[in-house]
């Protein structure tokens, strides 16, 4: 399961940025996953959620807005949803030697968000019986 290591290097990155930017927590990441990247998307989170505990990003919610796989025919100005499983001929000419995908194997960090200064201590209500 490659998500396990896609989650443990996107918390790895997004804990040092928060780190050098002074924050206590990370409250959602947000992805972006091309179609074609090989990575399911509940197994990702899932793994997330694992390679989160005890740092910073514990608790945080993972976001992932998906990618749909676009491909451009270089001999005809045609573009097209690749799919899955990806079809890589134009669909105008039929041509499978030129062409260029275009989009679909993305997997990048969009944005994190993260709360700045210093961590509030956790302190507990008094019970009634206390008071």
């Amino acid at each position: 399961m490659h998500e396990m290591s896609i989650a443990m290097a996107v918390v790895g990155q997004v804990e040092e940025a928060a780190r050098a930017g002074g924050a206590h927590a990370v409250t959602s990441v947000r992805l972006q996953v091309g179609e074609l990247a090989g990575v399911v998307p509940d197994a990702l989170a899932f793994c997330f959620e694992l390679a989160c505990a005890g740092t910073v990003l514990d608790g945080a919610e993972l976001i992932t807005e998906s990618v749909a796989a676009r491909a451009r025919c270089g001999t005809c100005p045609g573009t097209w949803a690749v799919g899955m499983p990806p079809e890589l001929c134009c669909p105008a000419c039929g041509r499978a030697t030129d062409v260029e995908l275009l989009s679909g194997r993305e997997l990048e960090i969009l944005s994190v968000r993260w709360e700045d200064g210093p961590a509030d201590p956790r302190t507990r209500e008094p019970i009634p019986e206390e008071a």
